[in-house]
């Protein structure tokens, strides 16, 4: 457990996250507010952190925004939000002179930043720090996080709900797990930037911090969630017995690495005229298609990525981290190809936000992976994932102090009431536990099976249903009455072994329930076939479609049609 720090019961705004998204929107934030930024591990550990291939800017003479739009919406497949979109790529290059500033040291070609091309893409826009580009910017963003005065980093704390003012329905803070205690933290406005949910698949790119807890959190105060069932599928993860899914960046296949199967066949272009540089989805599809024609068991199945097209120079100052990690789990990436295949890697919805991250519910907001802003539609263009934490995050200089909708101080006996206690027997808590790792083992191969790149009625119906019974075994949990009997006015001491590890798998359990149970939902919802969601039996993308997935305390709906951009 890290050492004892007390927190203050009261901030003028709390972040929830310490990715790209959290950290900059940290930064962004006015100087003369009180800022507390949450994370439930470390603020180095995150899918910012993880993110190689770049971030995408229209910064180049033969470039431009207006192209950068074109391709955000190609990609985006008929559901992208046009002024999103548009917001997303103008702001994208003094987004980018503010990172060098922050001291972010992108790759360059003698003293202008270098540009890689990725699939998708008219033109060459990515910008790079070899294939660690999201380390450099989470490592700098945090180390000018941790000089900000103004700025209370609270590591190894768990946000477990929103605090909803009940006459107002206004967002005034959440309740947060942190050190052995549940205590409420009141805030003038609440930013969730919490990533993704890639764990709720067996199969993902995502660290295991990405549960979706950002999304189901505001789900159950009354969020309106947007899209919910599109997910990208990253085509080329690395897939080795034991090994993580490690994501081998899409920049390969731009500069030049082939996709071949047992045979050293290029089969991609069997599936569509651009090969492996077609868009993720289909390059996704491709490989599980040709993978169901030749292979038992695609728990295990892959393909096989060959960068031996590649100058080996140019594989060792572009791709230091891959040859690294290939290298450790014994792949000579000169001498011999990768075994690869696709896995959950983004999540194109989340909790319905503006272009000031404001969601329905007054002093909410979501910025990021978390948020569904509109710029990526369908199906996300490469490397627009940390534009968008960086673009979006900006927005928060603009929060006014009107905005934060609190001056009062909070009762210091709500704080001071005995604390509810927690306890159990050792046999009790043995069953307990063993329950929780059961449902975290078996929920992501159940959405894995019936919601991953390919999905069709019967499974998912099956699956919904499954679903429901955790759910309902999970309420009867000893824990979870316990739990979810808390109120404001009563903080609590839960007294439990490993209590840290034990409140995060209770908490991560539910979250990924609630998400697994709206993703099913959604995909079965959305009877045809659009970017990142694949019906088997609805293949066509159809025009009644083209419109956003709506959910809001269990009903779902569908926005007005977008008109064709």
């Amino acid at each position: 457990m890290s050492q004892n720090i007390d927190i203050p019961s009261q901030f003028d705004v709390l972040v929830v996250g310490a990715g790209a998204a959290g950290l900059y929107t940290a930064l962004c934030l006015p100087e003369h507010l009180q800022v507390g930024l949450i994370t439930k591990e470390t603020v180095s550990l995150s899918a910012s952190d993880w993110a190689q291939g770049g971030i995408a800017a229209a910064i180049a003479p033969e470039d431009s925004p207006a192209l950068h739009i074109e391709d955000t919406i190609r990609a985006g497949a008929g559901l992208c939000d046009v002024a999103a979109v548009e917001f997303l790529a103008q702001q994208a290059p003094s987004c980018i002179k503010s990172l060098v500033n922050l001291g972010v040291a992108f790759d360059r070609d003698g003293k202008t930043l270098a540009l890689t091309l990725e699939a998708a893409h008219s033109r060459n826009r990515v910008l790079h720090a070899a294939d660690t580009t999201g380390r450099e910017v989470t490592t700098t963003l945090t180390a000018q996080v941790l000089r900000r005065q103004n700025i209370q980093v609270i590591q190894q704390a768990l946000a477990l709900s929103l605090w909803i003012e009940p006459q107002s329905s206004r967002c005034q803070g959440i309740s947060l797990f942190y050190q052995g205690k549940i205590t409420w933290v009141k805030a003038g406005a609440v930013i969730l930037a919490t990533g993704g949910g890639g764990q709720v698949f067996a199969q993902t790119t995502n660290p295991a911090v990405s549960t979706g807890d950002g999304v189901a959190i505001a789900y159950r105060a009354g969020a309106i969630l947007r899209d919910l069932e599109f997910v990208q599928f990253h085509p080329t993860a690395l897939t080795k017995p034991g090994a993580d899914r490690f994501l081998i960046s899409e920049a390969v296949r731009g500069e030049g690495a082939h996709l071949i199967d047992n045979e050293g066949r290029r089969f991609a272009f069997d599936y569509h005229p651009a090969g492996e540089l077609a868009p993720r989805d289909i390059v996704s599809r491709a490989i599980f298609s040709h993978l169901q024609q030749t292979s038992a068991d695609l728990a295990t199945a892959h393909v096989w990525l060959d960068m031996r097209p590649i100058p080996a120079d140019k594989i060792r100052h572009r791709f230091p981290n891959i040859v690294k990690v290939c290298q450790y789990w014994g792949i000579d990436v000169f001498n011999e190809p990768i075994p690869v295949a696709p896995a959950a890697h983004y999540w194109m919805g989340g909790i319905a936000a503006d272009l000031t991250n404001q969601t329905n519910i007054p002093g909410l907001y979501a910025v990021g992976e978390t948020a569904s802003t509109g710029v990526h539609g369908a199906n996300r263009l490469a490397s627009n994932s940390l534009l968008e934490c960086i673009v979006f995050g900006a927005q928060m200089a603009n929060l006014q102090d009107e905005a934060i909708g609190m001056k009062d101080t909070v009762e210091a006996s709500a704080f001071s009431l005995h604390p509810a206690e927690f306890t159990l027997s050792h046999d009790e808590q043995h069953t307990q536990q063993a329950q929780l790792e059961a449902l975290r083992e078996k929920l992501p191969r159940l959405v894995w099976q019936s919601a991953g790149i390919c999905r069709e009625q019967s499974g998912l119906e099956i699956a919904i249903a499954t679903v429901a019974s955790w759910q309902h075994d999970f309420a009867a949990l000893p824990l979870s009455q316990f739990l979810l009997s808390l109120n404001p006015a009563a903080p609590a001491n839960i007294d439990l072994p490993d209590v840290e590890r034990q409140l995060r798998l209770w908490a991560e359990t539910r979250n990924l329930l609630d998400i697994a149970d709206l993703i099913l939902k959604s995909a079965a919802f959305r009877t045809e076939s659009r970017g990142g969601h694949y019906r088997l039996d609805y293949p066509q993308p159809d025009p009644d479609w083209q419109a956003h997935t709506l959910i809001q305390n269990h009903h779902w709906w569908k926005s007005r049609l977008k008109s064709e951009v």
